[in-house]
């Protein structure tokens, strides 16, 4: 499960200053890089960083 941790992790921060871009300059890199919003890529990368977040919640609440 560690491993998934750091996983899930790194996948947040990229979610993270992805939002940060969109948010102060109206730059999607996700979209920039692998296709627009609208890609199948980019919407894999989105789900898997949306399913990191739910993966650190989790992780969070079940060590309370």
């Amino acid at each position: 499960m560690n491993k998934l941790y750091k996983v899930a992790f790194v996948l947040v921060l990229i979610g993270a200053i992805n939002w940060g871009l969109v948010g102060f300059f109206g730059f999607d890199l996700v979209a920039a890089i692998f296709g627009g919003a609208e890609a199948v890529l980019s919407r894999v990368i989105y789900a898997l960083v949306g399913i990191s977040g739910l993966i650190l919640i989790y992780n969070k609440l079940a060590k309370k």
